[in-house]
């Protein structure tokens, strides 16, 4: 057994952290607990005891939206690896084929306490592929694995315009992007109903596509305000089970993101107006969106943003106007519950993945340092 002991705890659960413990046996949480409820005896019984010294005891954060091994650190065209950029309909990429599992930015992750992250394709094509959700050590891909595939990816705005536009080929506009959507979804649909006698046929894109009828998760690129409202349009049409990524101008109609009532995974935050579709970016977005109802994560993108700053992001956005437990919870349980992973990771729960992030200080604060980071119940890394 392994006991992290003597920290603030927060378990994403409750409203306030408490002086306390997590007892882990094997690869899951057995107790969460006050100190003063601490049972006799128990340290004894443990191979490993952790002091938090009065730091802060936390779920292992989460990147809900990343591509981290997708676009290795450090190289070129090497270990790029995100955007099959010759077909703007690929829902049969996976990335666990795309994915370098010893890419040091997985180090860097865990050494900043973030032990999931949901990586996958990037935003060159109206449908870009499979995510797949990972922890953050391991020794082959298949080890790290917490749940493939985790979502879809599709994307709207400047992104397949421009990739597409410079090749002479469809989608140069946005009526384009919505209508190839739209096409590949009505025959993916059809492919899926089809009937009993024709069912040997198989066809590989349109039967990875399908899984979004079987209430896959979608993950949809999109920063501007038409585009976000393109990609409610879309989903609500086809009955998809989806979440706005990025969501830039999010807090321009954030009535109807709550009306609609669709979890929103923002950021990066810490870049620069890159593009034209930015031009309205506001570090603000989070905390407004957060304060209106809506479902706020927090991502880092990376490579844009260094998965190592997901905490920083957080901190920011709690700097510009976001409540600080909900952002603690941006990149913990909520980025656990609009990915589909709650059930195994993003709180401090008995039964749960015992994976835990100890900080010497408010995991939100620059100079916080990691005391240690715990993922399936090993201790991965200590500072």
């Amino acid at each position: 057994m392994l006991l992290v002991k003597n920290g603030k705890v927060y378990t994403m659960k409750d409203q306030n952290g408490f002086m306390g413990y997590v007892l882990v046996e094997d690869d899951k949480i057995k107790k969460v607990g006050k100190m003063d409820e601490l049972p006799a005896g128990i340290e004894e019984k443990c191979d490993r005891v952790i002091d938090a010294a009065g730091g802060f005891i936390m779920p292992g954060f989460i990147d809900p939206h990343c591509h981290v091994g997708m676009w290795e650190n450090g190289i070129g065209f090497e270990g790029a690896d995100g955007n099959e950029m010759t077909d703007p309909v690929t829902p049969h990429m996976r990335a666990i084929d795309g994915i370098y599992y010893k890419d040091r930015s997985f180090g860097d992750a865990m050494k900043a306490g973030i032990t999931t992250v949901v990586t996958g394709p990037g935003s060159a094509n109206v449908i870009g592929g499979q995510f797949a959700a990972l922890k953050t050590y391991g020794n082959s891909i298949e080890e790290m694995l917490l749940k493939e595939p985790v979502a879809m990816k599709m994307a709207f705005g400047e992104n397949p315009k421009r990739v597409y536009s410079g090749q002479k080929k469809s989608p140069s506009t946005r009526m384009a992007t919505a209508a190839i959507l739209r096409e590949a979804l009505m025959e993916a649909k059809a492919y899926r109903e089809r009937p009993d006698a024709d069912k040997e046929k198989v066809d590989f894109k349109k039967e990875a596509l399908a899984q979004v009828f079987d209430g896959l998760l979608v993950k949809i690129h999109a920063h501007r305000e038409d585009d976000i409202l393109t990609a409610i349009r879309i989903g609500r049409e086809f009955g998809l089970n989806f979440t706005i990524e990025h969501c830039t101008e999010g807090y321009l109609i954030k009535d109807i993101l709550k009306k609609e009532n669709i979890p929103v995974i923002v950021g990066p935050l810490l870049s620069f107006r890159s593009k034209f579709e930015l031009t309205n970016s506001t570090i603000k977005n989070p905390g407004l969106l957060q304060k209106h109802g809506v479902k706020t994560a927090i991502m880092t993108d990376h490579h844009v943003i260094p998965i190592q700053y997901l905490p920083l992001c957080a901190g920011v956005a709690v700097k510009e106007g976001m409540d600080e437990l909900e952002a603690l919870r941006a990149i913990s349980l909520y980025a656990a519950e609009v990915t589909g992973i709650e059930d195994r990771v993003g709180s401090l729960e008995t039964g749960k993945d015992a994976d835990i992030a100890v900080f010497d200080g408010n995991p939100l604060e620059i100079r916080t340092g990691v005391i240690a980071t715990v993922i399936n119940g090993v201790v991965v890394y200590e500072g």
